[in-house]
């Protein structure tokens, strides 16, 4: 992979992922199953007031972040939807 390719990505991964920012606010009634792809496609469809509806700003480039948040998203499906089904689990790490 060329320098100049390799640079770019990495500014633009530097601006956040989608799945990343909608975790992380945790806001009451925020979607949580697939909420970093949705919140790419309501910022590609011209959604405003992000922030209100998913307790996180869209990226600044949502077309390019689509396809990660996506991969993020299904990865991290079954504990989504454990929380949506109100499941209790806790994860413990270390000795």
């Amino acid at each position: 992979m060329n320098k100049p390719l390799l640079l770019t990505l990495m500014v633009l991964t530097l601006t956040g992922c989608a799945t990343a920012r909608t975790l992380d606010a945790a806001q009451t009634g925020a979607p949580v199953v697939y909420s970093g792809a949705r919140l790419d496609m309501y910022a590609i469809n011209g959604g405003c007031c992000a922030k209100d509806h998913f307790g996180a700003e869209a990226p600044s480039w949502p077309s390019i972040d689509l396809p990660a948040s996506a991969l993020l998203d299904t990865l991290l499906l079954p504990l989504s939807l454990m929380t949506v089904l109100g499941v209790g689990f806790s994860a413990t790490g270390g000795l």
